[in-house]
């Protein structure tokens, strides 16, 4: 938790860009669960090995997906792997992720998405009928989304070696022409909305795979988010900023943000929707739905002129009913993101060390 500095003897504002935090020991010689969840391990992981080992000026911008300039066109290309435990859970499954997941990344860039890969790595042992069920229900998730899985790939590893079914999918889709969508292009005085409630996912997930009960069934929110994005860009096409909120949750994303746009977020915490299901799940468990995944969400950021008629339209959409201004782009703290409390306060919402629910995508 942040420590405040030294009470002042006058009424000034307190900058939280001040406070300090005791830096933790995160040396590692091995892999650990946090390298994959989205945090400060997962950024380490890639400045430290991944990077330097094929850094390029295409890979440092760092987004949901890449794009490229191939034969006039403007590309997206996105990669993914879902490892989630358990593969079927409340409002979705492996497969339905592994076609959203890598859908959504693309859109995130603007862009159309048009064909997947699909590669599968399964376990020696695991029953057959599983891994129908899982196809199956990835076909079902491209037919929603409006694209074609048009290659792919299998393998088996021995018993003891895997978790049933791992999937790796690969995207690409059109980027129309005008639209230029990275967080670079965050500015002071961007509103920030985020199109739904947050939290689902992560809890549906915990709530099967720890056999825990909450009063009421938790569905994921695992959908394709392609069409509402086109819906935003019918508003306008100077849509700043878009992010899926996954691993991490919406703490990391707008983290990722402000670290790369070079500016601050500053959230309206009673503004952020938490549904009340998740918020007692949360507080029971410990967990602050700020860092909880979501699989059919995004967050955005857009100039403040535009904010009313792209808040308009995406409550319009099936996927963005619940869309909600939480928060504005700020000058002030580069680089960090705070929450205004219900209470008056201010607290750091800080970039999480590794995650809290591990194997949720």
């Amino acid at each position: 938790m942040a420590e405040l500095a030294p009470e002042a003897t006058d009424t000034a504002p307190v900058d939280p860009a001040d406070w300090s935090c005791p830096a933790p020991l995160r040396d590692q010689p091995v892999v650990v669960m946090g390298h994959g969840g989205g945090g400060v391990l997962s950024a380490e992981l890639i400045h430290d090995v991944f990077a330097p080992a094929y850094g390029n000026p295409v890979l440092a911008g760092m987004g949901d997906s890449a794009v490229l300039h191939l034969g006039g066109a403007r590309l997206a290309f996105s990669t993914d792997s879902y490892v989630v435990r358990p593969l079927f859970f409340p409002g979705g499954s492996l497969g339905d992720l592994a076609v959203n997941g890598t859908v959504n990344d693309l859109a995130m860039s603007g862009a159309r998405p048009a064909y997947l890969s699909a590669a599968f790595v399964l376990e020696e042992g695991v029953e057959l009928a599983v891994v129908d069920r899982v196809a199956r229900a990835m076909g079902a998730a491209a037919e929603a989304a409006g694209v074609t899985v048009a290659t792919g790939d299998t393998k088996v590893v021995e018993a003891g070696h895997g978790d049933g079914v791992y999937v790796t999918t690969a995207g690409v889709g059109l980027v129309p022409e005008g639209v230029d969508i990275r967080p670079q292009r965050a500015r002071p005085g961007d509103a920030v909305i985020v199109s739904g409630p947050i939290g689902l996912h992560g809890v549906a997930v915990m709530s099967v795979r720890e056999g825990l009960e909450f009063g009421v069934e938790i569905a994921s929110d695992t959908a394709p988010l392609a069409d509402l994005v086109a819906a935003m860009l019918a508003v306008t096409p100077d849509v700043h900023v878009l992010r899926d909120p996954t691993r991490g949750g919406l703490a990391a994303s707008l983290n990722e943000i402000a670290r790369a746009s070079g500016t601050g977020v500053r959230l309206q915490e009673r503004a952020v929707p938490v549904p009340e299901a998740v918020a007692n799940a949360c507080g029971f468990l410990g967990l602050d739905p700020l860092y909880v995944a979501n699989e059919g969400r995004l967050v955005a950021f857009v100039p403040p002129t535009e904010a009313e008629a792209v808040l308009e339209a995406m409550r319009a959409h099936p996927q963005g009913g619940g869309a909600a201004l939480i928060g504005e782009c700020v000058a002030e703290h580069p680089g960090m993101v705070v929450v205004s409390t219900g209470l008056g306060g201010t607290r750091v919402v800080d970039l999480p060390l590794g995650e809290q629910l591990p194997r949720i995508c």
